[in-house]
């Protein structure tokens, strides 16, 4: 091969392992997933993340630099989003990909449900049917502001930290599936236990908004507050 076409093989190369290190960061690959839910301030970012305002805000200037997200300023606040659909789809499939090839995500997983007391994610292909079929009760307990940017059909948002509040409004005799932002998301696992505790039949859903859309399900939007 000449020097000529190696050269270029190594510029092309060189701009694909661009996305490698800017998603080498366990903290930058957490703040794509909250940013798959809907754009975000780099506030919210930090909080969900357990980062810094500064350290979100140089892990984003990271993802920004290698174009995997974009920021605007609004009034005295910055938000951050996804440059497009693509990028959510490469950290789905990267999320994939993880968890066929590496057994400790598995164990992971296992070890801290287990340390818990927590019930494994119910996936069963007749769950995800009942739940299209609206012959359970689904809901969303993500904020609000992700709820809106997109989420399943007729689910009901009840944030995970106004769930005891509303909890005399859901139906006993229905079943309730929860789900927050995917399998590794605790927020679902935290409202089922509550769930449970008084008296409810609540099963957690691993699938969230990212595996719908990757499966080429319709999501729903909403610029109202739920009732």
């Amino acid at each position: 091969m000449s020097s000529f076409n190696q050269k270029f093989k190594d510029a092309i190369y060189e701009q694909f392992a661009r996305i490698g290190k800017a998603v080498s960061a366990p903290k930058r690959l957490e703040l794509l997933d909250v940013l798959c839910q809907g754009p975000r301030t780099v506030e919210a970012l930090s909080e969900h993340a357990a980062l810094s305002v500064a350290n979100a805000s140089q892990h984003l200037q990271v993802l920004r630099a290698a174009r995997l997200v974009e920021a605007e300023k609004k009034g005295l606040h910055v938000e951050y989003r996804l440059a497009d659909d693509e990028v959510c789809r490469f950290f789905h499939s990267l999320r994939s990909l993880a968890e066929a090839r590496l057994a400790e995500v598995k164990h992971v997983t296992h070890a801290y449900l287990r340390e818990r007391g927590a019930m494994e994610a119910v996936q069963s292909s007749e769950l995800l049917r009942r739940v299209r079929a609206g012959e359970v009760t689904v809901l969303d307990v993500r904020p609000l502001e992700e709820y809106r940017a997109g989420h399943i059909p007729g689910a009901l948002s009840v944030p995970l930290a106004k769930l005891k509040k509303r909890i005399a409004g859901l139906p006993k005799k229905r079943d309730i599936v929860a789900y927050c932002r995917g399998p590794y998301c605790v927020m679902s696992i935290e409202a089922v236990e509550v769930l449970r505790k008084k008296g409810f039949r609540a099963y957690r859903m691993e699938q969230a908004v990212v595996d719908w859309r990757a499966r080429g399900w319709r999501l729903e939007k909403s610029e109202e507050t739920p009732a």
